[in-house]
């Protein structure tokens, strides 16, 4: 099961936007977040995100594409 933007999001509060994904990435592992997490944040599409908006529409993305592919 893949997680959605709720869980997500629980390791990037604090972060500072706009940033980069390398920010994201840097913050949710201070944040402790598993690789999992991880592995998804660096897995979306965009390279920056002017807020947790867009990292929430990014990660809904994947997920939406995860659930066409198992159809």
């Amino acid at each position: 099961m893949a997680l959605g933007p709720a869980e997500i999001q629980q390791y990037l509060g604090g972060v500072d936007y706009p940033c980069s994904k390398d920010d994201l990435v840097e913050h949710a592992r201070d944040e402790g977040a598993g690789e999992e997490v991880i592995d998804i944040i660096e897995g979306l599409p965009m390279d920056r995100f002017n807020s947790p908006s867009d990292v929430s529409e990014a990660i809904g993305g994947i997920n939406e594409e995860e659930d066409e592919e198992e159809e």
